[in-house]
């Protein structure tokens, strides 16, 4: 987080936008069947084996995380990795319960594809604002730093990322496959599409983002 950074509601609301946005794309990444982001797919794969709501697991696995986060890389750590920890689980639940259980919207295949597509740009869209607003991370998020600072920098933070998502993608299909559950709902062509576009989404929209926000400024100091 940069130093100096002010907690202007014009900060705050965007990082807020973000976390919302965040919270819909794990719910139409659900909804799509297609597989979901490697956190998310660790923690469905979890709650579904214990019985618990995927927000009051990942809210557990957030809070051992924050606590780790704490003692190794405390500068990772702002506003919006608490409200992120809190509510992207349960925005996405809520969501599922909403269209789901209560509207009783039949996910048909067309429905499946446009729910992967809104997920894709939701999840970049919403890191874009997430990352712009700079207050913080999210604890899954700081893993990788943790892995690169605890090795000297041997590990680079790409590899660290990719090793730490391989590792939850595991944990999620083992305990999927210990509750009876089909794998293919938290790993499939969303967990790809996930992986292989939202890095490259995240940067174009974070650049757009940044260029309206300095245009914006701009025209207020003329």
């Amino acid at each position: 987080m940069r130093e100096g950074k002010k907690y202007t509601p014009k900060w705050i609301g965007m990082m807020l936008a973000g976390i919302l946005l965040i919270g819909m794309c794990v719910a139409s990444y659900r909804m799509s069947g297609f597989g979901v982001d490697p956190f998310s797919c660790m923690n469905l794969g979890i709650s579904g084996f214990l019985g618990m709501s995927f927000g009051s697991w990942q809210l557990l696995v957030n809070g051992f995380l924050l606590f780790v986060v704490w003692f190794t890389v405390r500068n990772c750590i702002g506003l919006g990795t608490v409200v992120n920890m809190i509510f992207v689980g349960y925005t996405a639940d809520f969501l599922c319960w909403l269209f789901l259980d209560q509207i009783g919207l039949v996910v048909t295949m067309p429905l499946r594809i446009l729910f992967l597509l809104m997920g894709t740009l939701f999840a970049s869209l919403g890191c874009a604002f997430y990352m712009i607003a700079d207050m913080g991370i999210a604890p899954y998020d700081s893993v990788a730093f943790i892995i690169t600072k605890y090795t000297d920098r041997k590990i680079s933070f790409r590899l660290a990322r990719v090793l730490s998502d391989l590792t939850v993608i595991l944990i999620g299909v083992t305990f999927c496959v210990m509750a009876h559950s089909s794998i293919w709902k938290i790993v499939g062509l969303g967990t790809i599409v996930n992986a292989c576009c939202n890095g490259p989404l995240i940067q174009f929209f974070r650049n757009r983002l940044e260029r309206m926000l300095k245009g914006s400024l701009e025209g207020k100091s003329r």
